[in-house]
Parts: C-alpha cells; structure tokens; sequence
C-alpha cells in the first residue's frame, strides 16, 4: 500500500500570487478559477465554506449554468495536485468535503498569511510591554513574507475583496513598522521608505506623520514642515477636509521646538564594540515593496539571476537606468526584496538623492553603512570609511541598493571590494564607467503592463468596464509606471469619476502634465529634476528639439534646430540621451518620450524666448525646403518648379539619383509635415517657408492619406497669410488646397480654390505657379466634363511654359489639352496633341514626365478606337510608375487598361487588371480611380458570367461618379438598366 501524502510536506502562498510546493517543488494550481477555489479555502482557515458561498464569491451574481459541476470539478483536480498519491474511493485528508462544502485542513505554519498573523500579533505584545526592538524585528519579519499584490490574478468578487482587505493590512503593518523603527531611533534609515509609501498612499495621513516626525528627528524641520502643507493642500484639495488632530498636533509641536519629539536617549545610544558584536542584528533596510507591482517578468527574472550568481571574488554590479517615473526604484526594491533570502547577512539601502540640487556625500553615506554594519564609530575622511566597510563586508553576503545615483564617482567608494555582496544602483544616467556593470535599460511598460497596473489600483471590475478608455489612459500616460499610478490614484479617489471622464481630461496635450499629479507626487517635478541637471547648453538643446512635434529627428534636423554642425549637435544629443532626456534607438535619431516632449514645449513657453524658437525653426524649414527641392530634381530632371517665396539659404541634402530621393522622401514625411505644423504661424518668416515645403510637396507626393492633416496646416495658415494680406501666399495656399481637393474628388471645390489662386496672382503673371493653378484648373474643368472652359487654360498655361522654356510643363500640357480635345469630339486633334506630348517626353529623358504622357496617349487611343495601341501605351505607363513607384498612378494605369483589354477579348487579364487597379485604390482612398476600376470590373464579370457581381461593381461604380460629378456615370446608368431589363431565362421542363 501506498503512503499518504503527509501534510506537513505542503506550503501555500497568498501573499502575492497564489502558489503552492510540496517539499519546495512548486505545484501545478490549474486555471485561475481553480486557484481562486482554493484560495477562499484557505483565507477561511480551515472553516467550512459551503458550495453556494463558492459559486457566489467565484462568479458573483452572475454564475454558468453548470456552475455547481464546474465548481465540483475545480474541488477534484485540487485534491489531485494537493494529494496525488490518494487511493482511488478514499476519503481525502486535506482538502476535504463537509456537508454541502468543502474544508481545507492543514496544519499551522503551512500558510504564508497565518505566519503573518503570528508575527503581527507577537509583533503587538512585544509593543504593549514597550519592547519596541523586538516590535520592530517582528514586523520586518512579517512584511518579508510579502511577495507582491495579494492574491494577483484571481478572478471573482471575493477575491477582490480579500486583495483590498490584505492590501490595507499591508500598508497598516508597514505604518506600525515604521513607527517601531522611529521608536528605537533609526529615523535617518526610515525617511525613504516613508518617503516612498506616503508617495503611494497619498491621503493616509498617519504615513505622513511618521514622515513628518522622521525628517525632524534628521534635522530636516523645514521638508517636515513642508509635508504638512503639502498633506493639507491634498486633502483640502481632493476631499475638502482640514487635517486630522494627530498630523495638526505632530505641525503644533515642530513649530514649537518640543523636545519630547526627540527620541530618548538610550534609544540611540551605542554599545561598546564587543556588545555590538555580540548583539549584531543583520540590517534590514529596504523599503517597503509596492503591493501592486505588476509586470517586468522577464526582467525580473534577469536581474535575479545576475544579482544571485555572485562568486565571492567580484562584486556583483548591476546599474538601472531610465527616465524618471519609469519605475527604477520600484523595480529595484521588488527585486531586492525577492532576493533578500540569498542575501542572509542583510540589505543595505539609501537614497543617493543624484536627481535632485543636493546629492548626498558618499562619506555620510558611509558612515550610515558603518553603523548598520555594528561599527561603533567612523573614522574621519572618505577614504578610510570606505575602507573599514570594505573589510566589514568582505566575509559578509550582502545586497547594497543605491538608489537615484547621480554618477560614477559618487558610487565608487560605496562599491564593496572582494565580496561575495551586490549591489544594484538606480540612475538617471547610464553609469557606463562603471568597470564591470552589468547596465540594464528600464524601459516604460508595455500596454498590457500598464493595463494590469492601472486594473490593479482602480480595480479590476473598473477598468474592465470601459477597456478603450483605460487603454486611452495608459497611452497618454506614455505607459510610464509613474504616471500610470498617478492617474488611477485620481480615478480611485474618485468613485463619481468614470475612466472615460479621466481619458478625457488627458487627451489635451497641454493640460495633461497639469492633470498628472496627486499632492505632492507630480509627473512633471520627477522630470524637473532630470532637466535641472543639464547644464546650459544640454538644457537649451532638449527645449529646442521639441519646437517640432515628429516622431523622431535625423541627426541633420537637430544640427539644424541648435544651429551648429553635425558633430556639436551629435555631442548635445547624445548627452541627453545619457541623461535619459531624450532616446536614440537608431544611430542618428533621436526621440522624446511623449511625456518629456510635453515638458519641454511647457519650458518654452515659460523661456519666452521666442526670437530664439523663431530661429531654430526657421533653420530648420530652410533646409527642410531646400532638400525638397534637390529631391523634385532627382526625381524630375529640368523641371521647373514653383517659384519660393522663401529662397533657401541652406544648400540642403543632395542625392544621386531619384531613388534616394525617394528614400528620404518616405523616411522623413513626417518630419517635414510636423516642420510644417510648427512654421505656419503669425510671422511670415516662418509662413512662408512652410507654405513653400507644402507646395513641393504635392508635387512629389501622391499618397492622400495624410491629406487631413495638410488640410489643417493649410486652415491655420490661410488665417494668418489673411491676418497679413499676403497674396502671394494665399496664392499659393489655394493652389496647395485645391491640388488636396482635387485628389479627394472633390470637384467643384477644387475649382473654387484654383480659382481663388489665380485670383490672387493677377492677370498679367508669367511664372510655374500661375501655370500649375491654370493646369489643374482646367484638369478640374475637363472631369466634369466642360472641356470648352477647360481649353483656354491649358492654352494660357502652355503658351507660358513655352515662355518659360518649362519643356517638361509644356510636355504634361499637350497630354492634357489632348484630353480636352477628346472631351470636344476632336479626335485628330486628341490624338495628335498626346503623340506631340510624348515624344517631347521622350525627348527631355525625363521618366515621370514620360510616364504621364503616355497615360493621357493611351486614354485618347482607347477612346479613339485604338484598344490594342492604347494597351500597349498603357502597360508602358504602368511599368513607369512602378518604377517610380508612384501608387495612386500604378492604378489609374491598371483601371484604363482594363478596358483596353476588354474590348480585346482578354477578359480574364482585364479582370485581374481591374482587381488590382481597385485594390490599389481602395488602399489609398481614392475615389474617381476606384470608380473607374469597379466599372472595368463590372464589365469583365458580366462578361465572365458573373452577373450578380458584375451588377455590383457597376452600381458601386456609378454611386461613386454620381457623387463626384463626372460624366462617366451615365453610360454606367445605361449599362444598369440593360441588365435588369434582360430577359430571365424560361422555366425548366
């Protein structure tokens, strides 16, 4: 016979997420559901809980249908893995049934939050008999057994109830702790940790107390001072109450100077060596882990690894860098705390204070160390301190944690010699003189991450009731931990509130730094402390980069926005980046954290020193537009391009040829539509150079999907060219908006705004920016089918190209005055103009010029009668256009010559040519292509048999040319009708 699982050989965890081991192998506790079975068995104590008391604190109100039999079933898998070796039909000894429940019975000491109780309760005895000593080692041993939030990840009511009652019991006992360790007179090892909780538990005033009691025991009366009004501003602010009688007494007595606030002596005093030696308590000076640290797995897991793999000859070292409120120091007190078994001599903790105007002296550091290490005195200078705690811990393991380091030489005589000791350091900067660090990145969390932080403080059922508007929440926050945690502190205290009122007080950019911060804990003062640490010139640096709001910044763009060369503004940005002020993850390009980028621009505006600002951006838009203009003419040749209001003083970036060209094009879009957005502004020496980049724009790019945002720069900017009188640019204002409205298919208003163009040149203007308005002007005018208006205007534009010696523009005209001559029925004429057009094409070697010609050639001869031909012009056009890749003109190639084939009997290639022609339009939403397309289509599917489709395609087609406006709907109409007028075919014999 088998023998029975004993008892005793099991150990349960709730003190963080649930766990079990059986002789310290970890158990297999199946799904979260199942573990949240056992979890109300075990928080019940032994005490039967009936099956209905499950189903409820499982499911809520809310059960499945078999929730009894699922139940049953998480109770049977249970006593499988708490009791594997069980006889089969024998009664089960621990997890056993009693009446209509079920019990769990195990002895004392098996259940992590029993060994807690026993040392709070022991904890409390030994204060009631004043043995505050003994009070204050019971409570760190209690708040040890803590391994994160309470009960993570167990689904259900009950659950959440128990998280938030053993979360309170937490903090409660991590108050007491603090109070005991301010009773036996360790103050100066207390204020961070009560610096940290009072952070996290912002309306707890007893934490604020005991901190404001701590600093003045330091000799830190006025920050104590200062906790209160910050404390009575909070409340005041967040719950309209005046403070408690305890924190106003603890204000009362500061001010008065009571002695009685002091510690008793024999509290502090010292023994001789010999009795320290004897009565040596290993310290224990970490503070307090965050109940709710949620994610970081993987990287907590590494740095376990590292810190614990010590060989006793070199010291461990292991540095965290990252901006501030990325959670260094939270990460770092989780993994330390985790650690604190490996480490049996003890843990040494303090802040470094490097963030801020004063760090702390390395020597007083030191001599705090050298207390906690049992040495009755310190010797005088660094240097022999730092050797007496060099030999103090060179037979000794033990975990240093230095945390918020300012730099390199601040840490040096606080790094243990031979040791089989770490150390983990927290900093802003990367600390990479550091010999021998292992240098971690601490990163912002990932959305899920942040999901689980901000569901783990407003609580689950909460954030899980509106999941876009959290998601909204943590994306602004930029999912850094410290903002996170800020914005659900909000939300939590503020049961009225919904998420989605607190996404919407933070989706406006320039309140949202305002709106993160709770009392004193500010998103914006973490990272004042990082900006006042840049010298002058870094300072300067990080508020001019942020001027543009791009995604990120070649190297050339910050040189252009700091007005120096390359190699000075590579020298300022790489220090930011060493700051943790700014990110480079691609060699030569550098980003903002959205949240810093928002500081920035908020300490322009309060430098106010906008002549400088002005500058910067206008170097910037000068060389932007200077680059634009090399690219057209990589890409087009002896073309002439609109004349600038702003001539370049920069020579800009040159290419070797127009796939190069393109490649910056596509690489830095974006850069130059944020350039954009910053330069349309009141003063025309930055408009103008913004409206200019705007114009070479739409000459280069095709794609309409940013076409909303150009729209919006174009608005601010035609407000403010009107503000000044500035025909000039709303000249150019109009022509840049009609080219948008043309693409859209959008007609008739890009007629309006072409017009206006003109309007704004006058009558007698002989430039390229007078033929492009008139080019496109009559472009507008032939779709809709008014080819006798549309005829004078491409005359008056040819006949000024041809004065401007513009043979590329001149060229692009036949082509489209051969279009207006088809439109009038002359077709001699058509065809003519677009042969004249593309042979003057092939002439001037230009490949885009080339290309559009014999697109408007292959147009004609379709309409002509010349299928075959036009194809044959049409698949020229297209591999032109790939080439080029020009997309919206890859499917205006494809949807006309699918008919071309069509009426060639090729029905299945003109299908496929249609397909690929809507595919193509659709992507870029552009509606006259897909128009065209859907008719092609249609066509070839009616001719392929496939009526009920083809139908389709032909009604969408002519839905789309209905609303444009455009002729081709008709025909289309007439087509449609036919079809449904066909005869049905008779009834089966």
């Amino acid at each position: 016979m088998e023998l029975r699982e004993k008892p005793h050989t099991l150990r349960f965890q709730v003190l963080g997420p649930v766990q079990a081991w059986r002789e310290e192998q970890p158990l297999s506790l199946g799904s979260p559901q199942q573990q949240a079975v056992l979890t109300a068995l075990l928080l019940n104590h032994g005490r039967p809980v009936s099956t209905q008391d499950l189903v409820d604190g499982l499911w809520g109100d809310r059960p499945p249908p078999q929730a009894v039999a699922a139940l049953r079933t998480y109770v049977s898998r249970l006593r499988t893995v708490i009791e594997p070796h069980r006889e089969v039909r024998t009664p089960a000894e621990v997890l056993v049934s009693v009446s209509d429940g079920y019990a769990l019975r195990i002895p004392p000491g098996s259940l992590d939050l029993a060994a807690f109780e026993g040392e709070y309760a022991a904890a409390a005895t030994a204060r009631s008999t004043g043995d505050f000593r003994e009070s204050h080692r019971l409570l760190v041993s209690a708040l040890s057994l803590w391994s994160g939030r309470a009960l993570a990840g167990i689904p259900g009511p009950y659950a959440e109830a128990q998280r938030m009652r053993l979360a309170e019991r937490q903090i409660t006992t991590a108050e007491e702790r603090c109070a005991a360790a301010l009773e036996i007179g360790l103050h100066a090892e207390t204020v961070a940790e009560l610096s940290s909780l009072a952070a996290e538990h912002p309306l707890r005033e007893r934490l604020r107390e005991l901190l404001m009691l701590a600093l003045y025991r330091c000799g830190r009366q006025a920050e104590a001072l200062g906790v209160y009004t910050d404390t009575r501003k909070l409340l005041i602010e967040e719950l309209g109450v005046e403070p408690g009688a305890g924190l106003g007494a603890v204000h009362t007595r500061i001010l008065a100077g009571d002695p009685t606030l002091m510690p008793p002596l024999a509290s502090v005093a010292r023994s001789s060596v010999a009795d320290e030696a004897a009565a040596f308590v290993p310290p224990a000076q970490l503070p307090a882990d965050v109940s709710d640290f949620s994610g970081r797995s993987e990287l907590v897991g590494e740095l376990q690894h590292v810190l614990g793999s010590g060989s006793g000859q070199a010291v461990v070292v292991t540095s965290l860098a990252g901006i501030g409120g990325v959670g260094k120091t939270t990460l770092a007190v989780h993994v330390a705390h985790r650690l604190r078994s490996e480490f049996p001599d003890g843990q040494l903790y303090t802040d470094l204070r490097g963030a801020g105007a004063s760090p702390a002296d390395p020597a007083v550091v030191l001599g705090d160390f050298l207390y906690a290490l049992g040495a009755s005195e310190s010797p005088d200078t660094l240097e022999q301190r730092a050797a007496l705690y060099r030999s103090l811990l060179a037979d000794r393991r033990m975990l240093i944690l230095l945390d918020n380091a300012k730099d390199a030489q601040q840490l040096r005589p606080l790094i243990p010699g031979i040791s089989s000791s770490a150390v983990l350091v927290t900093s802003r900067s990367r600390l990479a003189e550091l010999p021998g660090a292992h240098l971690v990145d601490v990163e912002e969390l990932t959305p899920e991450e942040a999901l689980a932080l901000f569901s783990a403080i407003v609580g689950e059922q909460r954030a899980a009731a509106e999941p876009e508007a959290a998601l909204a929440v943590v994306t602004a926050c930029g999912f850094l931990p410290l903002a996170v945690r800020i914005a659900a502190a909000r939300l939590a205290s503020r049961p009225r509130w919904s998420v989605s009122d607190l996404a919407r007080r933070l989706a406006d950019q320039r309140k949202r730094l305002s709106e993160l911060q709770l009392g004193n804990l500010a998103v914006e003062t973490t990272i004042g402390l990082g900006y006042g640490q840049l010298k002058t010139e870094e300072a300067r640096a990080f508020r001019l980069l942020s001027l543009v709001d791009s995604p990120d910044l070649p190297l050339t763009a910050v040189a252009d926005l700091l007005g120096t060369d390359q190699d000075a503004a590579e020298a300022l940005a790489e220090a930011l980046v060493e700051a943790n002020m700014l990110e480079c993850f691609t060699p030569g390009r550098y980003r903002y954290h959205d949240l810093l980028r928002l500081f920035a621009q908020r300490q322009n505006e309060k430098h106010r020193d906008t002549s400088a600002q002005h500058a910067a951006l206008l170097r910037l838009l000068d060389a932007l537009l200077a680059t634009m203009r090399n690219a057209a003419q990589a890409i087009e040749p002896d073309d002439m391009l609109t004349e600038p209001l702003h001539r370049p003083v920069s020579p800009g970036l040159s290419f070797s040829d127009s796939d190069a060209a393109r490649d910056w094009l596509r690489s830095e879009l974006a850069l130059v539509l944020s350039s954009v957005e910053a330069g349309v502004q009141e003063q025309l020496e930055l408009l103008r150079p913004a409206v200019d980049l705007l114009i070479v724009l739409n000459g280069l790019v095709e794609d309409p999907t940013h076409g909303q945002r150009i729209r919006v720069a174009l608005d601010v900017a035609d407000t403010h060219a009107r503000s000044n009188s500035d025909a000039a640019t709303l000249a150019r204002i109009q022509l840049a908006r009609g080219f948008l409205q043309h693409v859209a298919g959008e007609y008739h208003e890009a007629e309006v705004s072409f017009r206006r163009s003109l309007e704004f040149q006058g009558k007698d203007g002989q430039t390229q920016l007078r033929v492009n308005a008139a080019n496109l002007l009559a472009v507008v005018l032939s779709l809709a089918d008014r080819p006798a208006e549309a005829l004078p205007f491409f005359q008056e534009a040819r006949v000024i190209s041809r004065n401007l010696g513009a043979t590329i523009s001149e060229a692009r005209l036949l082509g489209n005055l051969a279009r207006a001559h088809l439109g009038l029925g002359q077709h001699d004429e058509a065809v003519g103009s677009a042969q004249a057009a593309v042979v003057a094409a092939r002439a001037s070697g230009n490949a885009p010029c080339l290309a559009d010609t014999l697109y408007q050639l292959g147009v004609v001869l379709r309409s002509t009668g010349s299928p075959g031909e036009a194809a044959t012009r049409l698949r020229e056009a297209h591999r032109l256009y790939q080439s080029e890749q020009r997309r919206i003109w890859e499917g205006y190639s494809l949807a006309r010559l699918a008919p071309c084939l069509l009426a060639d009997g090729q029905l299945p290639e003109a299908a496929e040519a249609a397909e690929e022609a809507l595919a193509i339009a659709q992507e870029l939403d552009a509606a006259y292509c897909q128009g065209l397309a859907n008719a092609a289509l249609g066509e070839a599917l009616l001719e392929l048999g496939q009526p009920a489709r083809g139908l389709a395609c032909l009604q969408e087609a002519h839905s789309i040319f209905t609303r444009l406006g455009v002729p081709e709907a008709l025909p289309l109409q007439d087509l449609i009708e036919q079809q449904h007028t066909e005869p049905s075919a008779p009834p089966a014999p």
